[in-house]
């Protein structure tokens, strides 16, 4: 792999973004949110949500194609994802990184995120990363007209 360009997103990367996004999701997420909140994350909402948070967005460029991206709010890693030619690679450290010096750049002593307990493979990678899981809690996923409640698991790290 090439040494990958770390930079924000713009609003040209927003389809990337969304096909990575929305192949990542289904593969970490399938069996382990609920159906209700699957039968709504289609490829429609994930074009519009990607458009819509293009600030919030920083994306991994690799060979002028974007290979991954992460976004970043507050105190919250919200989203990592690798596009799937590119997974085990260490672009995911890569950007985790980004994510973290991001959240630190905004004041924060520490970051936190959500992972659905049943995505072993998340849960290995940030416990590697030197995330610590401190336990299950109930996460409120942004849909049209409200929130679905998703348990997950809540993973922090002091920064």
């Amino acid at each position: 792999m090439l040494a990958p360009i770390i930079r924000p997103a713009i609003a040209e990367d927003a389809p990337a973004v969304a096909d990575i996004w929305r192949e990542g999701w289904r593969d970490g997420h399938l069996g382990h949110v609920p159906d209700e909140l699957v039968a709504v994350r289609t490829p429609e909402t994930f074009q519009t949500r990607a458009a819509e948070r293009v600030d919030d967005t920083s994306v991994a460029v690799v060979d002028g194609e974007v290979a991954g991206f992460v976004m970043v709010v507050g105190d919250e890693v919200e989203q990592v994802y690798v596009a799937s030619a590119s997974r085990g690679s260490g672009l995911a450290a890569v950007l985790l990184a980004e994510a973290e010096r991001l959240v630190a750049a905004g004041g924060h002593q520490r970051a936190w995120l959500a992972v659905a307990p049943g995505n072993a493979r998340a849960r290995r990678f940030y416990e590697r990363s030197g995330w610590i899981d401190e336990g299950p809690f109930e996460y409120r996923a942004k849909v049209a007209g409200g929130t679905i409640a998703v348990p997950c698991q809540r993973y922090v790290k002091p920064l």
